[in-house]
């Protein structure tokens, strides 16, 4: 499995809103869009609450979308990503 197709396994099982991992494609192909292009994981954090505020007009708690947004970019540092 190649760093990409290991973040959105990563974003999709996060699972914010307790829907299952299968519901969150789109989400996860956008976030893993902004992990590509970003470092900076308090920045990215707010890119991952503005992502699923505008699929589901609610908002993750902050410090999740960090925690999360630190784990994508361990999983980057390990890898390229080529999109």
């Amino acid at each position: 499995m190649g760093t990409y197709e290991k973040m959105i396994e990563v974003v999709k099982n996060w699972d914010p809103f307790q829907m299952g991992p299968e519901f969150y494609e789109t989400e996860a192909s956008d976030v893993v869009n902004v992990i590509s292009v970003f470092d900076d994981p308090k920045y990215i954090a707010k890119k991952i609450q503005h992502i699923y505020f505008m699929s589901f007009e609610e908002v993750p708690a902050l410090e999740k979308c960090e925690k999360l947004a630190m784990e994508l970019l361990i999983i980057k540092e390990g890898g390229s990503c080529s999109l």
